[in-house]
């Protein structure tokens, strides 16, 4: 507890400490600006065109905050003693009063103007055309209350005398707010975030710009033209500075302006210029009125150049985001028409898909119906003949042909299940040695080759691996090697089995010496329980599972058949990665 209280203490010191840091700083600088004063005062009013103080107080709080305004207060105290001691007023209590007045009056100036530049300037940045417009009016206004107040206190303490009251207030105001206008800009903008590039172009403008200006100072040494140079100065001068303010920033441009200023104040106090008029109070005011009005030109210029390139470059942002865009747009409608173009061609094989599954599903019913029925009907026939018959050789001989047909069923019933599994299942991965799947397929049809004496002639060369799904291998060469036992010639059918293995294809021909498939059918051996004879007639299936099966391997076959001249058929399997 006792630790917080000492923290909380040990910040509000701090605090503190900065606050006085910042009163003290304020009555130095205010101070300091005096002295700049005091050296650019006219030699005999003692009156200076340019007040410093004015605008440095107004700067100091904008920039320091409000808080700071005891600061201001204590400097316009001690500003105000050395006015009247460089003026020769004896210190009194009417000029103490007086000058304790006058910088209450200042302070409230500043205040003034500190309130209405925070309420009426939001961002308070002097780089907007608008910004510097309120700038300017809360200036006249401010320097206005201040002026009548110093003026005021000077007349009700006899200092000044009460008839040229008007005019002294007049020339003040006008005083104030040349302080106002060249002062706190150029604080301000130096004060606040900028960067310069340095680049050789800028340089050489820089260069041009001095060159150009002292020339136009070195005309005044021509005895012949230096009278005309001298009255044209004020007109020569605007177009430089019009210049700085439209290829340089705010910073550039308040000093340009503050340079000049210095500049017109020296020639003229040393009774040289177009300033020069038959009283100092004249030279004053068209001194101050000059310096009032580039001042603001320059700045009001500036600010219009500084919006109108922010102006450029929010276009070009825009300009590229929109680019950027349209360029993402395109890309997503491109993608988009792309990925419709995918969906309809994925529609498309969907619908065929349809179709074709519809037509199979079509023909399945048909011949399942047909070719599951006809066996069961066929064995119900034999069985109620076999009952009735007595003799036995008769009775075996019934029973073959049930067995027959109950073979001719099994047969159908596997191939709707090979058929199943191919359009389900998803491709598996082993390593295949061709000649140990193509016997194995042999081991197992030479039981139904019933009677019947196959020759086979196997030629594998493969030397190197190959992975493909085993379980549909062994459905093509199942179908293929069954086909040719079947359809071969009589009872010694012959089958010859090819196989040339690389490692990312293997390329299969499967010949038999059978009856050979004649033209008009070979368009059609393909398709789902097409039977392109009658001798031996199978399901129908087995050809279709084989393409089908093929299919689902990204592979290709085609057959090659002759009428009682024997069928072969060419496959090219890729292999599973």
């Amino acid at each position: 507890m006792n630790g917080s209280v000492s923290n909380k203490k040990t910040w509000r010191k701090k605090i503190a400490d900065w606050h006085n840091t910042k009163i003290v700083f304020a009555a130095v600088l205010l101070l300091l600006s005096a002295h700049l004063g005091f050296l650019l005062a006219f030699p005999v009013s003692k009156v200076s065109p340019l007040w410093p103080p004015t605008g440095v107080a107004f700067a100091l709080l904008i920039l320091m905050g409000f808080r700071s305004w005891p600061g201001i207060t204590i400097g316009y105290l001690i500003v105000n003693s050395l006015v009247f001691w460089n003026n020769h007023i004896d210190f009194s209590i009417q000029s103490i009063s007086a000058s304790t007045f006058i910088a209450l009056g200042s302070t409230l100036e500043a205040v003034l103007g500190y309130w209405l530049f925070k309420k009426f300037i939001k961002d308070h940045a002097l780089n907007r055309a608008k910004n510097v417009f309120i700038f300017l009016f809360v200036a006249l206004l401010m320097c206005l209350v201040g002026a009548a107040i110093h003026n005021l206190s000077l007349a009700a303490y006899q200092i000044v005398e009460r008839d040229n009251l008007l005019s002294l207030i007049f020339l003040q105001w006008v005083g104030n707010t040349v302080s106002v206008l060249v002062i706190t800009p150029f604080i301000l903008s130096w004060t606040q975030k900028f960067r310069f590039t340095f680049t050789r172009q800028g340089l050489l403008e820089v260069l041009v710009f001095l060159s150009a200006l002292g020339f136009v100072i070195w005309l005044r040494e021509i005895d012949q033209i230096a009278p005309t140079v001298e009255k044209s100065l004020p007109y020569v001068i605007i177009p430089f500075l019009l210049w700085l303010a439209f290829k340089f920033n705010l910073q550039i441009t308040t000093s340009g302006v503050l340079i000049v200023s210095v500049m017109a104040i020296y020639l003229t106090i040393q009774n040289r210029g177009p300033f020069v008029l038959d009283t100092e109070y004249n030279s004053m005011l068209i001194l101050r009125i000059f310096i009032a009005v580039t001042g603001i030109s320059a700045i009001v210029f500036g600010a219009t150049v500084t919006e109108r390139r922010e102006a450029q470059i929010e276009l070009q942002k825009f300009n590229e985001n929109l680019e950027e865009k349209v360029t993402e747009r395109t890309r997503e409608l491109n993608e988009e028409i792309t990925n419709r173009k995918k969906f309809e061609e994925k529609i498309k094989l969907s619908n065929k898909k349809l179709r074709k599954a519809n037509v199979e599903l079509d023909n399945f019913v048909y011949s399942v119906s047909h070719d599951l029925r006809a066996p069961i009907a066929s064995v119900l026939g034999l069985v109620n003949i076999a009952k009735k018959e007595k003799d036995l050789p008769a009775i075996k001989k019934h029973l073959e042909m049930i067995g027959q047909s109950a073979q001719r069923q099994d047969l159908f019933i596997n191939d709707i299940l090979d058929l199943s599994r191919n359009s389900r299942l998803e491709l598996s991965k082993e390593e295949i040695q061709f000649e140990k799947v193509i016997e194995e397929i042999f081991g197992q049809l030479k039981y139904s080759a019933t009677g019947k004496t196959i020759n086979k002639e196997i030629n594998v060369a493969q030397t190197k691996p190959f992975t493909c799904d085993l379980r549909r291998l062994k459905v093509i060469f199942n179908n293929l090697i069954s086909n040719a036992i079947r359809y071969g010639n009589g009872r010694k059918p012959m089958v010859k089995v090819d196989v040339v293995v690389s490692e990312n294809l293997a390329k299969i021909d499967v010949q038999d010496n059978g009856i050979g498939i004649s033209k008009k059918h070979l368009p059609k051996v393909f398709e789902m329980f097409y039977r392109a004879t009658d001798d031996n007639a199978g399901s129908g299936l087995g050809l279709y599972i084989v393409k089908e099966t093929i299919d689902k391997l990204n592979g290709q076959i085609r057959i090659s058949s002759k009428e009682n001249d024997g069928t072969c058929i060419h496959l090219e399997i890729p292999a599973v990665s």
